[in-house]
């Protein structure tokens, strides 16, 4: 099988695609031929380095969409259609961006679904962390306000369109005023430019400040999330785009406001049932959502894909399909 091996972090550049042997499952494992596979900002940080624990060589890759090859137990039949995400892929073993990957049984979610692989590859981490960073971790209600700080990431995209149609009225962030045009007819009802600070400019629309607040960027604008927040708001960190994962010298009674919450979401931590994933599946075969699918590339693309994605040129899910 082809696989995507990166030997020492680093650029783009470092990836080098390479024959390997078809790898061999056993006991509570499962063979699945990957069809297509998200990209995702932590798999640049892991490339990159910034991923504590990974040992390299390692094939990346947190999400996949396919068909099981073998399933040693019996449980799935083959050619059975799976997703998987998280769980320790690409980090503490090789991960999707292969032709074949082993799993862990209990990552696998199947579903059924007559969508294009290059759109299902599209839906693991992405829908998860939406979903799970606005209802198990925001708790959004019909009616509210939600900022949503990082709106042409591709968790963003989804989250303003499933916000919308929960009835909630959503303010979206982008440093490119270009991007303006998409965030708007992806069902933003305010674009923000964001130039590092918000706080001023939410509360000359809401002055006693918003309900929600999901913040995709990271640390580096945590706090000034936050301020856009009425009292009893919560806020939710779930994306680190800024690349940072910490807090220098971090004080909570100065960097939180009085009254407001601060949580996080993380799909490592918290999947949901496979009957969620179905049910959204079948969302986006209604046409009520649809995903934002940035450019499409093939494994022997994989350079290009990570540079792509190192340009922050796109507005939604960057996909890689195999063939």
């Amino acid at each position: 099988m082809k696989a995507a091996v990166i030997y020492h972090p680093g650029s783009p550049e470092e990836f080098i695609l390479e024959e390997r042997p078809v790898p061999t499952p056993v006991d509570e494992q499962v063979l699945v031929k990957v069809k297509a596979f998200g990209l995702n900002r932590s798999e640049l940080m892991t490339r990159k380095g910034y991923s504590p624990g990974v040992q390299f060589p390692r094939v990346l890759g947190i999400e996949c969409v396919g068909e099981v090859a073998i399933d040693p137990s019996g449980q799935y039949a083959k050619g059975q259609q799976v997703m998987a995400l998280m769980g320790g892929m690409g980090r503490d073993f090789d991960g999707s961006y292969a032709e074949y990957t082993v799993l862990p049984k209990h990552l696998l979610r199947p579903f059924q679904s007559s969508l294009p692989w290059e759109t299902l590859g599209a839906i693991p981490e992405m829908f998860q962390t939406a979903y799970g960073s606005l209802y198990p971790a925001l708790n959004i209600q019909q009616g509210e306000t939600l900022l949503i700080r990082g709106g042409t990431s591709s968790v963003g995209m989804l989250a303003t369109q499933l916000a919308s149609l929960a009835g909630l009225t959503v303010l979206a962030t982008t440093r490119n005023p270009q991007k303006e045009t998409a965030l708007r007819a992806n069902g933003a009802a305010h674009i923000l430019i964001d130039n590092g600070t918000l706080n001023e400019v939410v509360r000359a629309i809401y002055p006693a400040g918003v309900d929600k607040v999901l913040e995709l960027v990271g640390t580096s604008t945590l706090h000034d999330s936050l301020l856009c927040l009425k009292p009893g708001g919560t806020g939710c960190m779930s994306g680190m785009l800024a690349e940072s994962w910490t807090i220098p010298d971090f004080a909570p009674m100065d960097f939180i406001p009085a009254t407001v919450r601060l949580t996080t979401y993380d799909s490592g931590q918290i999947i949901s049932p496979t009957a969620v994933f179905q049910d959204f599946i079948r969302q986006v075969e209604a046409g009520q959502v649809k995903l934002a699918v940035s450019r499409t590339f093939s494994l022997d693309q994989i350079v290009a894909a990570h540079q792509f994605m190192d340009s922050n040129q796109g507005a939604g899910k960057i996909v890689v399909l195999i063939k």
